[in-house]
């Protein structure tokens, strides 16, 4: 399944997520195998989610979606209840959203450091968690205002604003970034994770500086995939738990999550007046309808985009 995964060009997310509930179904049948197994089993560990478990009905989907993999693609298996198996019904729930006061009260509480600039480029550029975490020097326009986002959800690259108000902090973060990278390359390492077969095709990329993250970790780690070590970017959950526990020292009572700072400067965007389809293309929405989350009529016309973190 794994292997079925990498050929189809899966993120590794997709990867560790399908192959979890390929597992648990398995266990959940005692041990069958899923070629000897049907609709009525599928059904049966989709209602033990569903009644026993209380999952959510986007994670009872996931799962639909992993189990409908596992027999198409892994083991050629199309048949015509594949496809009849019921789905959960998507939750629509509003998107919590920060007021300007709140979100200063947050960056505040923060301070300076990388926290706070991670928290920032994401409430300032609307990018995702990951999307910003996994930044590339390489891609950072300072003379352009502007930060390319590559291969982000569903693979497609976009661009975002740059804040002038991280401008000195970014640099600065770039600076201490580069010396590390330079300690890796004195130690024998500097190599980072290139996409798909680029490290083949160039292999000096991986050591170059453009291609480091703008975010490194401070510790080494081994690649799942590859079982090279190499200094990948920090990791998220660092970044969830400072943004959190922020949220509780400032006085916050919603639940505030680093993808909380995305819904908020699309928000703000709106409130400032700026085009909703402009909005949709910073924030990378295939849809326009997806954006319209934000706010049901706003068709004001916006032109010169300034980022909400310089108001």
């Amino acid at each position: 399944m794994r292997a079925r995964i990498r050929v189809m060009h899966y993120s590794i997310r997709i990867e560790e997520a399908y192959t979890n509930w390929a597992r648990r179904f398995i266990l959940f049948h005692q041990k069958r195998h899923p070629k000897n197994m049907g609709a009525a089993e599928v059904e049966a560990f989709l209602s033990h989610l569903a009644t026993e478990r209380k999952v959510s009905s986007s994670t009872q989907n996931q799962a639909k979606a992993a189990l409908l993999f596992l027999y198409k693609q892994v083991l050629g298996i199309d048949l015509p209840w594949l496809d009849n198996i019921t789905s959960a019904k998507p939750s629509q729930h509003l998107p919590v959203v920060l007021t300007p006061t709140e979100t200063r009260a947050l960056l505040h509480e923060l301070s300076a450091g990388t926290m706070w600039l991670v928290a920032s480029l994401l409430y300032g550029t609307g990018m995702r968690l990951l999307e910003g975490l996994r930044l590339r020097v390489k891609d950072v326009e300072f003379e352009r205002r502007e930060i390319i986002i590559r291969d982000g959800k569903g693979a497609k690259d976009r661009v975002t604003v740059l804040p002038e108000n991280i401008l000195l902090p970014l640099k600065k973060q770039m600076e201490k970034a580069k010396l590390l990278h330079d300690t890796d390359l004195e130690n024998g390492l500097g190599a980072v994770f290139m996409p798909d077969a680029l490290t083949v095709k160039y292999p000096s990329s991986a050591k170059s500086w453009g291609w480091q993250y703008v975010f490194p970790s401070p510790a080494l780690s081994i690649d799942p995939r590859s079982g090279a070590q190499r200094r990948h970017h920090i990791y998220e959950a660092t970044v969830q738990r400072a943004i959190r526990t922020a949220a509780s020292r400032a006085g916050i009572v919603k639940p505030v999550t680093p993808h909380v700072l995305r819904h908020s400067f699309a928000t703000h965007l709106l409130q400032a007046g700026y085009d909703i389809r402009t909005v949709q293309e910073l924030l990378g929405h295939k849809d326009v309808n997806t954006t319209m989350i934000y706010t049901h009529v706003l068709n004001k016309g916006g032109r010169g985009i300034i980022s909400p973190l310089d108001m």
